[in-house]
């Protein structure tokens, strides 16, 4: 996007426009360097772009769910307005431009101001309700049927801090699904629960969201090893006593937490942190980035080579380099990718959770403590205040 935004805004600057606002699906960050994310592999690279590229007046970004509305001043000393409209249609980003003429030189220069307008102060419009009330009836219908029944509670908010029922049962379909030694997956929604009783179909988009394919793909050991690194290094701070955090929060130029309407944020996105099932390792949260995943053996007693490979099952967004987890990570080229397909579902992951539950019947999710973060203690401590964080008390 860098260099595309580079190459033409030239050719965009030579046709004298009024106002210049570029679109991107992606999402914008604070960042203390910034030259920092430069490359193909930025998937919130939109900071970039708006030092370091002059021209643009507004630029209206989206992908990492975040809620922003601020003004940064560019490479060249001009004021550029950021818009994030955070996800699920929450809020609407809105922008206000005046043309003012400056008296000295008797130019015309857009002034922009931006907003977020919360759509919760908003009635929907009967009319259009009353057009799409026979098809919002048969969605109900559908997503309410129940499919199963759950002995227990799952909930995301127990991902982030070890092994939990709810990213779990995923791995678990997966496993089964594809016959593979190894199963990576997240929490692909922030902070949602399925309570004990009645599971429905609209269940299954809290706890699978997206319609990604379930891929089966090889890695050696190695790979497999860099490959969790580097989730943990998106996902856990490196904490130096018990009283540090243990997740990665958002934080200020002063190195506070970051607080936004009243509430703390991960730095990163949760749907990229993955962990895996098959195996049974450690993560040493002292411990510095790259260095903190320890691999003990499979599950089920085998030994873990490094430098044999196994089969790994993966969603078809992370399969195709999506959160760099195969490129940044275990270091495969993006062209390499296609080769390491073993093979495909012909439906999305969300169809096979919803029969392997039917077929069921009756679930009792639990958690597979194949892994753990440590030091105990301070995991212990950090964890309680990072959910309050979070979550609240």
């Amino acid at each position: 996007m860098l260099e595309t935004a580079r190459e033409y805004m030239p050719q965009i600057k030579s046709e004298n426009p009024d106002l210049i606002v570029g679109l991107f699906h992606s999402g914008w960050d604070d960042r203390d360097n910034e030259e920092e994310g430069k490359s193909h592999y930025d998937k919130n690279g939109v900071a970039s772009i708006a030092y370091n590229v002059p021209g643009f007046d507004v630029i209206l970004c989206g992908h990492n769910h975040n809620s922003i509305n601020t003004s940064i001043v560019n490479s060249a000393g001009d004021s550029v307005v950021i818009i994030e409209g955070g996800c699920r249609a929450q809020k609407i980003g809105r922008v206000d431009v005046r043309f003012v003429r400056d008296k000295t030189t008797g130019k015309v220069k857009p002034v922009a101001t931006g907003s977020l307008v919360d759509v919760r102060d908003y009635r929907p419009d009967p009319e259009f309700m009353k057009a799409f009330e026979d098809t919002q009836t048969a969605m109900h219908e559908y997503v309410s049927k129940v499919i199963a029944y759950s002995e227990a509670n799952m909930s995301s908010r127990d991902s982030y801090f070890g092994s939990s029922p709810f990213v779990d049962m995923v791995h678990s379909i997966q496993l089964e699904i594809s016959g593979a030694d190894i199963s990576f997956s997240a929490p692909l929604s922030f902070d949602v629960s399925i309570p004990a009783g009645k599971v429905t179909v609209g269940d299954m988009f809290k706890l699978y969201r997206f319609e990604n394919m379930l891929y089966t793909m090889w890695m050696t050991g190695s790979e497999i090893d860099k490959y969790l690194e580097y989730s943990y290094a998106d996902w856990l701070n490196t904490m130096k006593g018990p009283e540090d955090n243990l997740l990665k929060f958002q934080r200020t130029k002063d190195g506070e937490i970051l607080i936004r309407n009243g509430e703390a944020w991960l730095r990163n996105q949760p749907y990229n942190f993955d962990s895996a099932a098959g195996i049974d390792y450690i993560v040493d949260a002292s411990k510095p980035e790259g260095n903190r995943v320890s691999i003990k053996s499979f599950s089920d007693g085998r030994p873990f080579e490094m430098n044999k490979r196994y089969r790994v099952a993966v969603n078809s967004y992370r399969g195709n380099g999506g959160g760099g987890h195969f490129t940044s990570g275990a270091g495969i080229s993006a062209a390499k990718l296609s080769g390491r397909l073993i093979s495909s579902t012909d439906k999305d992951l969300r169809y096979y959770i919803l029969n392997y539950l039917e077929d069921r019947k009756t679930i009792k999710p639990l958690a597979l403590n194949n892994w753990k973060i440590i030091p105990d203690d301070w995991v212990k401590k950090a964890a309680i205040r990072d959910y309050e964080l979070l979550f609240g008390k």
